[in-house]
């Protein structure tokens, strides 16, 4: 589901429009906080998409929350 980058940082690695698996892993985390309805690009709430503590990148987005 992850990969780690040189600086120790998540990254989901099935990119930027695997809509299912980011709502699954989003429905699995107690670390997940809905981000503001404007910065959401996914229709489920409940999506890695739509979380706040995820950030863009180029190929998918690193995930900010500490790791359990």
């Amino acid at each position: 589901m992850w990969l780690i980058n040189t600086q120790g940082e998540r990254e989901f690695r099935h990119g930027h429009e695997a809509y299912g698996l980011a709502a699954a892993t989003a429905r699995a985390c107690v670390r997940f906080c809905a981000d503001v309805e404007d910065e959401w690009t996914a229709d489920e709430e409940r999506s890695c998409y739509n979380c706040r503590l995820r950030r863009w990148t180029r190929a998918s987005f690193l995930c900010l929350a500490p790791a359990s």
